[in-house]
């Protein structure tokens, strides 16, 4: 990971990552081993550079992404089918609250991240990229890969063996 695409990714979401509700996504665990903050960083990261490839708006996909898992309840109270088709809509409510609104990308990335599996489809590069990144994520942590990357040691665990992620 190069320090320049750090920066300019922290220039997109800074303020955000300072806020109490996405600091609670710290306390919620989400999928094995990883808390929804993680998860959401490692998405939010992963979009914000695929829509830079894409040509699309790399600040939305990476706002789009660190938000797309603010639900902000215990997943665990609903049934895992329930889940799955609940989270986006809280996690879009509680985005919009917290931004004071969200653009049309930034929303569609986050109600539309769990297509296939929920009947929203990203219709954007920037909504694709959030929900490409969210399987590629969980891919990753299921397997073990993320606590490995370099991004993980730079922002979640400074002292963690790192590998390049791109």
């Amino acid at each position: 990971m190069r320090a320049e695409h750090w920066r300019a990714y922290l220039d997109c979401v800074g303020e955000l990552l300072a806020t109490p509700q996405v600091q609670a996504m710290k306390d919620i665990r989400h999928h094995p081993g990883v808390s929804c903050f993680e998860h959401s960083l490692f998405v939010s990261y992963v979009a914000f550079r695929l829509a830079g490839r894409w040509g699309a708006d790399s600040r939305a996909a990476a706002r789009a992404g660190l938000l797309h898992d603010l639900y902000l309840y215990d997943p665990r109270s609903l049934p895992s089918y329930k889940q799955c088709f609940a989270h986006p809509v809280a996690a879009a409510r509680n985005a919009a609250a917290l931004c004071g609104g969200l653009s049309a990308q930034e929303e569609n990335g986050i109600l539309a991240h769990m297509w296939p599996l929920a009947p929203r489809a990203p219709r954007s590069r920037v909504a694709a990229a959030v929900c490409l990144a969210d399987k590629v994520c969980a891919t990753a942590e299921v397997l073990g890969i993320w606590r490995r990357l370099e991004l993980y040691r730079t922002a979640c665990a400074p002292a963690a063996p790192s590998v390049e992620i791109w």
